[in-house]
């Protein structure tokens, strides 16, 4: 056996603390005064985002995208006036029956159309009354359609949309005119996303609040982990500012920005501010106590964000800025919460010292208990009561540990099942609440017209020698079976340039229009030619990801083998982590899949289901799930660790690990995944999915694989589980970190917890 460490002095506390404790309200001032300019610097950054990045940018379907907006805009209108002549009456109509044929109302509309083709940044502007084409008329003849191309980047269109909307929308005369099509739809999404996610902050700010309270009772205590998350918040949104100036950057990464600079924040400030109160209790002066803090939970909070940065860093190998802008937001916000947790935490906790307790709001509570069950019983008791509840879960789980273990991992391998037939899709108008103006507009063309605009396929020919060439490309076309081809459309101004409109029955990204893309691909021209459209973005989107989709996986696995093993010296626990957390993730994607794809409970959640995921998501919320799973995971493993260094008894080391951390994971995941429900109240569907499905996911890692699997594996592989050949173990003894290398002695047992032998074992250094 070796002798208890005794604890250190404050000279003894390590450089790091020594640099945080030094001149702490220096440090508290410079936060300060980061923070201020962090929100000078990132005010309107939602206005500079934008609200796609669904394509990929080097793909042929992008390519011919760009190609067909400069040399024929009016190939694919984004902006679609809908023009209503139900609204008013004709010469010699009744009110409300005028038809789009009526004079006056055809009168209206030419007007509108010149008007709209006079505007600055507009292009292509056709409409019903100048072509003729059914496509361009309902079937009632009530309806007909004004289509244009609002010209340039998301930004450039959004400013042209809001400059010219206003002069468009509403009554003219005889009809009323409402705005559709891609641009009032994208535009649309990104000022719903800024309500909602200021609706959300709301809600998550008292709630969060609230359970702090209830956690550590102090109201002090509680206020720490707030501060944390608006500093992590703060000084992301002016990283994201700053990007904007020479990258796009997606809207939605601001609810990211949001969910996790509050929930990773109150997760890291928990540990901290946990641990030191239970070194002041263990009678160390506040200096010496965020000494023993940083060298333990300070050390795993730092783990924990290397893991969690590292899993959504591996959103950069996509080309699609909406998932690269997720990374952008996910690793700022994750180094920033953990330097906040690190550097103005502890400067704050040494100089609250025991105030950290103060304001116990849960003093009424106690008093009414002592009331009932004497004197004697109180914080402590209850705290006991706790201890002891886990105490006795653990001590079941690994006395059952085969049927936990296979239990568990059936359990959650059954609600993975309805992934098993997941659909990609792209996003449409149908992320938008059923009342949304673009989105009722683009739901009464789907009903009512025959066609639409922009559906179907589009074919850009390039270096075509003469019209023998576009005629014989056309007839190759026409033979395949099920399409309609209109064309060829020449350019008068670029010899050679021209397109040709394919169009089949069926959804415009269903399986058959993405089967058609290959098809079409696959005609021999004698020119060239580049395939663009709903389904071709798609194929290609779906195609990027899958090309991408192994280095992403394999920057994750391997940074967290590498990672913790660094933390625990073990080869097995790194496999464990890895396999484990990505069991956790099944009930949130087979969840997605039975919720928003099949629309089981659509009309409870107030979403539309299009029958499809939007092909990103799946990535988007594996990097995010897995990194939250890693977070919770190196708490517990961490703490084990300690556990087992220091009594070597690898059972009692699970169970006290356990103990003293199962409460808290469960109060940290309660508390994010409120964040995350909070997130997931959007009325945007894929914001809603991403929020309810991460919730699920954290609560299923602490509920079910944290407090059931973990502790029935790790008593089945024993202690094998901290074993490595001699090699490794040398490696980690010169490179690893561990929680309790140089830390104090043991602390004092949980109430009604017996405390383990003090001893070492042989050869675990």
């Amino acid at each position: 056996m070796s002798e208890v460490k005794k604890p250190p002095s404050p000279g003894e506390s390590g450089r790091w603390t020594r640099i945080v404790t030094a001149r702490p309200r220096l440090s508290l001032l410079l936060a300060l005064v980061v923070t201020a300019l962090a929100v000078l610097a990132g005010g309107g950054v939602a206005d500079r985002m934008g609200s796609g990045g669904w394509e990929d940018p080097d793909a042929r379907s992008t390519y011919a995208a760009k190609v067909l907006e400069r040399e024929f805009p009016g190939s694919q209108p984004n902006l679609l006036l809908l023009v209503d002549a139900g609204a008013g009456a004709g010469a010699g109509s009744a009110p409300g029956t005028a038809g789009v044929d009526d004079p006056a109302v055809a009168a209206e509309a030419e007007r509108l159309t010149a008007q709209l083709a006079s505007e600055q940044g507009v292009a292509g502007v056709g409409s019903y009354w100048r072509t003729h084409l059914p496509a361009l008329r309902s079937e009632d003849g009530r309806q007909a359609l004004i289509a244009a191309r609002v010209l340039g980047d998301e930004k450039t269109r959004a400013a042209v949309l809001e400059r010219i909307a206003p002069r468009y929308r509403g009554e003219h005369g005889p009809v009323r005119v409402s705005l559709g099509g891609p641009v009032a739809v994208q535009r649309e999404v990104t000022t719903t996303i800024q309500e909602d996610l200021l609706r959300a902050e709301v809600i998550a700010l008292p709630v969060t609040l609230v359970l702090l309270v209830i956690v550590f009772g102090s109201a002090v205590a509680a206020l720490l982990p707030l501060g944390v998350g608006i500093v992590a918040i703060l000084g992301t949104n002016a990283v994201l500012r700053g990007l904007t100036e020479f990258t796009d950057v997606s809207v939605f990464a601001q609810n990211l920005t949001t969910a996790l600079g509050l929930g990773l924040a109150i997760d890291y400030a928990l540990f901290i501010v946990r641990r030191f109160r239970e070194e002041l209790a263990a009678g160390r002066d506040p200096v010496a106590a965020v000494g023993a803090t940083l060298r333990t939970a300070g050390r795993t909070v730092l783990f924990s964000a290397l893991t969690v940065a590292v899993s959504l860093s591996a959103m950069l190998f996509f080309p699609m800025y909406f998932l690269r802008s997720f990374a952008y937001a996910g690793v700022a916000v994750v180094l920033l919460a953990a330097a906040a947790a690190l550097i103005l935490l502890p400067a704050a906790l040494v100089l609250l010292g025991e105030r950290v307790n103060s304001l116990d709001l849960r003093r009424l509570w106690r008093l009414w208990r002592r009331g009932r069950a004497g004197a004697a019983e109180g914080a402590p008791a209850a705290d006991a009561e706790a201890g002891r509840g886990w105490t006795r879960a653990t001590a079941l789980v690994m006395r059952r540990a085969p049927v936990f273990a296979v239990a568990t991992t059936a359990g959650l391998l059954l609600l993975g099942l309805p992934f098993l037939g997941v659909k990609f899709g792209t996003v449409d108008d149908r992320q938008l609440p059923q009342t949304a103006p673009s989105h009722l507009v683009q739901q009464q063309i789907r009903d009512g017209f025959p066609g639409s605009p922009g559906a179907g396929l589009t074919v850009l020919a390039e270096g075509a020698a003469g019209p023998a060439d576009l005629g014989a490309y056309r007839d190759r076309l026409a033979a395949l079976p099920g399409v309609r081809v209109d064309g060829p459309v020449s350019s008068e101004a670029r010899p050679g340039y021209a397109y040709f409109s394919v169009v089949t029955e069926g959804e415009a990204v269903g399986q058959r229009a993405q089967d058609l893309v290959g098809v079409v691909r696959a005609v021999d021209a004698p020119f060239d030619t580049s395939v663009t459209g709903q389904a071709a973005v798609l194929v290609d989107a779906q195609k990027a990801i899958a090309q991408k989709l192994p280095a992403a996986l394999a920057l994750v696995v391997l940074a967290t083998l590498l990672l913790v093993f660094l933390l625990t010296g073990s080869v097995l626990i790194p496999v464990q982590a890895v396999l484990l957390n990505a069991l956790s993730l099944t009930a949130m994607f087979g969840a997605v899949v039975w919720v928003f794809q099949e629309g089981n409970l659509s009309g409870l959640l107030s979403f539309t289901s299009t029958g499809d995921i939007e092909t990103t998501l799946p990535v988007l919320m594996f990097c995010i799930a897995f990194g939250l799973s890693m977070d919770y995971g190196v708490f517990l493993i961490s703490r084990i660790k300690e556990e087992y260094e220091r009594t070597g008894d690898h059972e009692g080391a699970v169970r006290t690990g356990l103990v003293r951390t199962g409460g808290l994971i469960t109060a940290a995941a309660v508390i994010l995944a409120v964040v995350m429900v909070a997130i997931g109240s959007s009325r945007v569907t894929n914001t809603k999915m991403l929020g309810l499905g991460i919730a699920l996911a954290v609560l299923m890692d602490a509920l079910v694989v944290r407090s059931l699997l973990v502790p029935a594996v790790m008593k089945l592989t024993g202690k094998a589980t901290w074993w490595a050949p001699g090699p490794l173990r040398r490696l980690h003894e010169r490179f690893g970190l561990s929680e309790g290398e140089s830390g104090p002695g043991p602390l004092s047992p949980t109430p009604g917890e017996k405390p383990e032998p003090d001893r070492i074992p042989a050869g675990s250094r």
